[in-house]
């Protein structure tokens, strides 16, 4: 049985490779990230192949870091009877909430193999208040 394409079915499979369109743009210009701690400090680590350490910024203010950058990417090729060029330009951002218990006056960042790797250390503990005793007067 063959069904009869009605307006509604028929704008749906147009729209449908463009629909995701916009999440792999987003995708592309917001680079991959995970956060994770140990018992000393807070890591963020941000892939970021292909982006060189001077394009990249890393800021803390009001208990939030933000990565910032752009990806600037050339490619080209010659042959004999075929030339080939590729360029992919653009920014990108990722923000990351900080806990209450981290020390956003000691952040260090590290560049190795395209990721870069935010490191948060924690405050330290808060002794429990010593009791104080109380006496007659």
């Amino acid at each position: 049985m063959v069904e009869k394409s009605s307006p509604g079915n028929f704008w749906p499979s147009l729209y449908e490779p463009f629909r995701m369109m916009g999440t792999r743009l987003a995708d592309w210009l917001s680079p991959a990230a995970e956060a994770s701690q140990n018992g000393d400090a807070y890591r963020i680590a941000v892939e970021l192949p292909g982006v060189a350490e001077a394009d990249i910024d890393v800021t803390v203010e009001d208990g939030v870091v933000q990565v910032r950058g752009e990806k600037k990417s050339e490619r080209e090729e010659k042959g004999d009877t075929w030339y080939f060029s590729e360029r992919q330009f653009g920014s990108f951002s990722r923000s990351f909430r900080l806990p209450n218990d981290a020390d956003s006056g000691g952040v260090k960042a590290e560049m190795k193999d395209g990721v870069l790797t935010v490191i948060v250390p924690k405050k330290p503990a808060q002794k429990a208040a010593a009791r104080v005793p109380i006496s007659k007067a």
